[in-house]
């Protein structure tokens, strides 16, 4: 077991992995089907029929799970996710429920099998993904050429009641499948909710089987109204949510393997949300898409490469913590871990940074943490309390202004270490 991984809630950093046979086209994954989407701008619109020829020829030969693990764990994730299924209803693992399934293609292999494994061999928790909605099966019913353009993130059409308790019967067949087959799974994350109501998914119930069958598992919000934390996609709330939350976001704008999506993030903006929602108590996940070989894209590779460096150096501000300061504090994310604050520099400074309102006497060392080395630092504290700290006391709260020159500057984030007494 690695101890960067107790439980999700103290995993800040995890990896989200988009994979189906529809990468062999380099596409984006499910959305294609529906035709063009404003929140996908450049997922492509292909024939229903095209879109799922390609699950007979999946065979990828560049696959290595645990090479992609050791990468993840390199990267400093302490979490995976990977799809099980996504709405194209494609299942990534052996099911007995379907034959539309990995297990049916030329490379005939339950990848969620290989890549749980390899995840726990990495010492990392695992998560598996599995979308309500499945725009294959005749009793969702399956989507067609005819359904577009897309017209359902309000409500589909009432389903055939005869054909819906067949679906949920093949659906909570599907889940059980998932939590039983792969050892422990640390969590569940949903997604297609909003075609029907908490009611018509009977959410409440499949969380009960969930709890039942993997106890100590985590579920996301997106089984309604059942969930235990917040998914904002794509982007950090304003308001920190009142619970646990994770935020998903994408290398470039597509969930799935998109030969046509050149968008990508740069590292230094990945490193800083990483440090922003963290120094906010919430969990980054970040995707990565496999294209239709198995391997990942030079992007994807070149930006974990950069995360992971910086981690190597300052995972500890990352790994385990907790928020740090108050914003009226300092100008930046913080964390906090025992005695120990960290501050992010997400901007360079002019020549110091700020502390406000804190035990200025309780401080031992402030140390740029990549490299240890000891930073100079003032006390600055109101003529009264300057004259209570004559004559001894020691809880005195005041500002601290720390020294940085700009030789330990980071190339992407800067982070300062301030280990207190207590």
């Amino acid at each position: 077991m690695n101890p960067d991984f107790g439980n999700w809630k103290d995993a800040r950093f995890g990896i989200f992995v988009h994979w189906s046979h529809i990468a062999q086209q380099g596409v984006e994954i499910s959305w294609p089907l529906t035709g063009k989407v404003p929140m996908f701008p450049l997922a492509q619109d292909v024939p229903v029929e095209n879109y799922h020829a390609s699950a007979a020829t999946f065979n990828p030969k560049k696959w290595d799970p645990c090479g992609l693990a050791r990468k993840l764990r390199q990267a400093g994730a302490q979490y995976a996710v990977i799809t099980a299924k996504h709405h194209d209803g494609y299942a990534m693992y052996d099911t007995g429920l379907s034959e539309f399934s990995v297990m049916r293609s030329p490379f005939g292999r339950d990848v969620v099998r290989q890549f749980t494994d390899a995840v726990r061999a990495e010492g990392m928790g695992v998560g598996l993904y599995f979308s309500l909605v499945d725009w294959h099966h005749p009793d969702y019913p399956a989507f067609t050429d005819a359904d577009k353009p897309y017209k359902y993130f309000n409500g589909a059409p009432e389903p055939d009641p005869a054909k819906w308790r067949r679906y949920l019967d093949f659906m909570f067949g599907q889940v059980k499948e998932i939590l039983c087959n792969y050892g422990k799974i640390d969590l569940i994350w949903f997604d297609g909710q909003w075609e029907h109501s908490p009611g018509q998914w009977k959410a409440a119930e499949l969380a009960s089987m969930i709890r039942s069958l993997q106890p100590g598992i985590v579920i996301n919000d997106r089984l309604p109204l059942n969930g235990d934390f917040d998914t904002p996609e794509q982007f950090i709330p304003a308001k920190t949510p009142d619970r646990p939350w994770e935020t998903c976001m994408t290398m470039n704008t597509s969930w799935g393997y998109n030969k046509d999506d050149t968008q990508y993030k740069s590292a230094t903006r990945l490193i800083h949300t990483l440090c922003e929602v963290v120094g906010r108590g919430g969990h980054f996940l970040l995707n990565v898409s496999p294209k239709g070989d198995g391997s990942l894209p030079p992007e994807h590779i070149q930006r974990l490469s950069a995360i992971g460096s910086w981690m190597s150096r300052n995972g500890e501000s990352i790994k385990n913590t907790v928020p740090g300061l108050e914003p009226w504090q300092f100008y930046g994310p913080s964390t906090r871990k025992g005695n120990t604050l960290y501050l992010h520099l997400l901007m360079k400074p002019y020549e110091n940074v700020t502390l406000r309102g804190v035990q200025v006497n309780a401080v031992n060392t402030v140390r740029i943490l990549a490299n240890g080395k000891k930073l100079g630092y003032s006390k600055h504290m109101a003529v009264s309390d300057q004259v209570m700290e004559a004559y001894g006391y020691k809880d005195i709260v005041g500002d601290l202004l720390i020294d940085v020159p700009h030789s330990v500057l980071d190339d992407y984030a800067t982070v300062i270490a301030v280990d207190f007494e207590k």
